[in-house]
């Protein structure tokens, strides 16, 4: 078995695990992260602003951070709290656990002994000191600021998880409660009458839509691991391989590579599911003659790339297969082609409009209306893979540098139980754009070659090992 791991790591040639920050460790330089709260303070200079972080899990699972609260901190503890002092332009970091505890959960010790020289954050104090904390502060400021949205855990969408809560929780009669974070401002207001609270998800979401080049460094590793893994299970996919095996192909090489997670559960789509745009059921053997899409991507401390591929089941595509691929592609190369910081979705849209006319692509028009009206543009991709992202202009929305999403082409022919993704993460520079996810094969040709290799699975059947 040692020998076989040894095989696939050389085979796939991931970075060793080890080189990655250890879990409960800052991901980036402390001064990175005052950075964040300055312009944060910048942004409220008549108050300050209130951070939950996240509570332990109910179950036995890992405790996971908030993407806000790990924005402006690093800090993975959980109980935590902050408060952002617009006014007096310090922070003060909450939090209580014993060197024990923390070695417990894999937390460095050094950020109990030494929190202020680990994080950089000016005051500290016990989480059981933040009620008179906010008592002192409700009394020298008139306004305070704090999440109305919930946090985001792992996989997680701010707003797509509020909508969710609302239909699931605070609007069902025969449950009513608020949100976590509804309720603190709730608590706030009944304690605090003379003071404003206000909603400061926008400001922060704001901050997040850019960033910066060591967040970009973060995603670019991201994007290396989420490659490799789209390229191992291209090359595992054989008629007869079922879905639930290349899954487990591609959750092997992303965690191989130091994923703490999947930015999301892994899409695989393919003959009647091409039907369903988010289908991770895993329950088909693949079929000769079918075609498969692969929409997944890691999570990396707590950074996200979204990938998608199509492939075909077998070794090579049908002449109708290729037309649609071929016809998609095309659209995903101009896009790329235009992408550069001062251009707009929209303008982008149009050059895939004269591409479309030009080529007599005429019949495909329908298809591509929404990546035309976006110039290709489906989500922007950050801490969530369908990253908040303050204000958004759509069609008119200009590109600058340090903002990241996803290039996501689709056309699909249920009917034919054909489906074709093509999606990249891209990030704009000053000199044009950057592809996060280069490196998976794009044209017919590169992935027919790639499929000719063998893959993880079949090297475990000749290891004897299925």
């Amino acid at each position: 078995m040692k020998r076989a791991f040894t095989v696939l790591v050389v085979v796939i040639g991931l970075v060793p695990a080890n080189l990655l920050r250890a879990t409960g460790r800052l991901t980036f330089d402390k001064a990175e992260y005052a950075a964040r709260r300055a312009r944060l303070m910048e942004k409220i200079p008549d108050g300050a602003a209130v951070f939950l972080g996240a509570a332990p899990p109910a179950g036995d699972t890992a405790f996971r951070q908030g993407h806000d609260f790990l924005y402006f901190t690093g800090v993975r503890v959980p109980n935590a709290f902050l408060i952002v002092d617009g006014v007096r332009k310090e922070s003060t970091l909450f939090f209580t656990m014993t060197e024990k505890e923390a070695d417990g959960e894999g937390i460095p010790v050094e950020l109990v002994r030494d929190a202020r020289g680990v994080t950089g954050i000016e005051r500290i104090q016990t989480a059981e000191q933040l009620a008179a904390a906010l008592t002192s502060l409700s009394q020298r400021i008139r306004v305070l600021y704090t999440m109305f949205k919930p946090e985001e855990l792992g996989p997680e969408n701010s707003n797509e998880k509020f909508n969710a809560l609302q239909k699931s929780m605070t609007q069902n009669i025969w449950d009513g409660r608020l949100t976590r974070e509804l309720q603190f401002v709730k608590q706030l207001r009944n304690k605090f009458p003379q003071v404003d609270v206000r909603d400061c998800s926008s400001l922060v979401w704001e901050m997040r839509k850019v960033k910066s080049p060591a967040e970009l460094e973060v995603m670019r590793r991201a994007g290396k691991i989420g490659v490799q893994a789209h390229n191992a299970l291209i090359r595992s996919t054989r008629p007869g391989v079922t879905e639930k095996a290349l899954e487990a192909v591609f959750q092997f090489v992303c965690r191989l590579g130091g994923a703490v997670d999947m930015a999301y559960p892994p899409i695989l789509m393919s003959g009647k599911n091409h039907a369903y745009g988010h289908y991770h059921v895993y329950d088909r053997t693949l079929q000769d003659g079918e075609m498969v899409i692969l929409d997944a991507g890691p999570d990396l401390e707590d950074y996200h790339v979204d990938i998608s591929t199509t492939f075909p089941v077998g070794d090579r595509f049908t002449p109708r297969q290729r037309e649609l691929y071929e016809t998609a592609l095309a659209v995903h190369d101009v896009c790329l082609d235009a992408y550069r910081p001062g251009v707009t979705f929209g303008q982008v849209g149009e050059k895939v409009a004269a591409m479309l006319k030009e080529k007599g692509f005429d019949a495909y028009a329908k298809d591509f209306r929404g990546i035309v009206r976006l110039g290709g543009y489906n989500h922007m991709i950050g801490m969530a893979t369908h990253d908040v992202a303050g204000t958004f202009a759509g069609s008119n929305e200009v590109l600058v540098p340090g903002i990241v999403f996803a290039c996501d082409i689709q056309l699909f022919r249920v009917a034919e139980e054909i489906g074709i993704r093509i999606e990249d993460t891209i990030a704009i520079t000053e000199k044009g754009y950057e592809n996060l996810s280069a490196g998976v094969p794009r044209t017919v040709a590169e992935l027919e070659s790639m499929k000719k290799r063998d893959g993880i699975l079949q090297s475990l059947i000749k290891l004897g090992l299925d």
